[in-house]
């Protein structure tokens, strides 16, 4: 039996990358998953390959209507909803201060404030409203675990992306706050803050730095996010989307039951130094 067993999780952004390990872990685990993401096809893919056949819809989680009516969906098609897992977000990063919004980052100097309300938009208003929607229906089920996927960014000081590490910092806080709100109706609220993953964000910032930095010119954007890792994690591995599967996971099973309110790293090390 899966720790997951009779569970009902949606996992925003759970088409690719992170929410897909994580919707894949649940789903090992016995949960029933529902994914959200922008690209509803992808979704639907990957929900339908999960070991516990799941839904997928697409959706755009920082407009609140569409949100409510997607989570509906799902929770009438499975019968309730006991984890939400806020994972949708995306980064923008600046590789030097050289680096313009049209090469996809800006540090604050640079940085237009459309592209800082996108940031917050897409990391940290999307966190707000899956959690204000998922509550009424963790309510209804008598408690309920919700995993916010913040970064290690939003741990440390961050020049070179400071919209995004604000927004991740703001989740950290935001789950906090919620954890201690929500309590008394025995919903656990945590955050969890990954380290280097090769995601679709780190391939193109590999490929930024292989255009711009000349000592990775010749390399394959594989290569370079492989000699970070080597040169900035202490377990000298990359970290993957189902490590933090496997977290959200434990802190969404009975296992878990008393840990709330807390921002645990899955980085390998990263953020000792």
């Amino acid at each position: 039996m899966g720790q997951l067993d009779g569970m009902v999780a949606i996992v925003t952004g759970g088409a690719r990358g992170i929410g897909a390990g994580i919707a894949k872990v649940m789903a090992d685990q016995g949960a029933k998953v529902g994914i959200l993401d922008l690209d509803g096809e992808t979704a639907a893919q990957t929900a339908a390959a999960l070991a516990v056949p799941g839904m997928g819809l697409g959706c755009d989680v920082i407009i609140e209507e569409p949100l409510q009516a997607a989570v509906k969906q799902i929770v009438d098609a499975f019968g309730g909803l006991d984890i939400m897992v806020n994972n949708a977000g995306a980064g923008r990063m600046a590789l030097d201060p050289a680096v313009t919004p049209a090469s996809g980052g800006a540090r604050v100097e640079g940085m237009p404030s459309d592209m800082w309300d996108e940031q917050l938009a897409q990391n940290l208003r999307s966190t707000f409203l899956g959690t204000k929607v998922a509550v009424p229906y963790l309510k209804t089920r008598g408690g309920g675990s919700i995993v916010n996927i913040a970064s290690i960014a939003g741990q440390s000081a961050s020049p070179t992306l400071p919209a995004y590490a604000a927004a991740k910092a703001g989740v950290i806080s935001l789950s906090k706050s919620s954890a201690l709100e929500y309590a008394p109706a025995n919903i656990r609220v945590n955050a969890i803050c990954p380290g280097f993953l090769w995601t679709r964000a780190w391939q193109g910032l590999a490929t930024g730095m292989k255009m711009t930095v000349p000592q990775y010119a010749d390399r394959d954007p594989r290569d370079i996010f492989l000699e970070v890792v080597k040169n900035g994690v202490p377990l000298r591995r990359e970290q993957t989307p189902e490590d933090i599967g496997h977290l959200a996971a434990f802190l969404s099973s009975p296992a878990g039951w008393n840990i709330t309110g807390q921002a645990i790293a899955v980085d390998g090390g990263i953020t000792l130094r």
